[in-house]
């Protein structure tokens, strides 16, 4: 299981060890793209960092939403190993199928279903 090393605001990629599968995942990710994670057990919503004025990357991610809080909290644990994974949520899991249920996106249903 991967594991990364509580040290800042942010998650740095980098910091992030055992998980070279995730780290790729989030270098893969582009700037602004959101991905669930679960941290020391508890599962957040992480945004990936803006690449920096020069234009280089910044391979960070940061908690966005209710996460800035508990990450706040989890802070308090900084220099201490926790697991980290990445998780399927409901809304990561239909924002990936959205496309196959194209279908089902016709004007006919939008009038059908408007007031539901």
């Amino acid at each position: 299981m991967a594991t990364v090393t509580i040290r800042d605001d942010a998650i740095w990629i980098g910091h992030i060890e055992g998980g070279a599968n995730l780290q790729e995942r989030l270098r893969e990710l582009r700037a602004g793209d959101v991905v669930a994670l679960e941290v020391d057990g508890v599962v957040g919503t992480w945004e990936r960092m803006r690449d920096g004025r020069d234009g280089r990357p910044t391979l960070g991610i940061k908690p966005i939403s209710s996460t800035k809080a508990v990450w706040a909290e989890m802070r308090q644990k900084t220099g201490q190993s926790v697991p980290i994974r990445e998780v399927k949520t409901t809304d990561s899991y239909l924002s990936s199928v959205i496309g196959t249920l194209s279908e089902w996106n016709t004007s006919e249903d939008d009038v059908a279903y408007a007031d539901l």
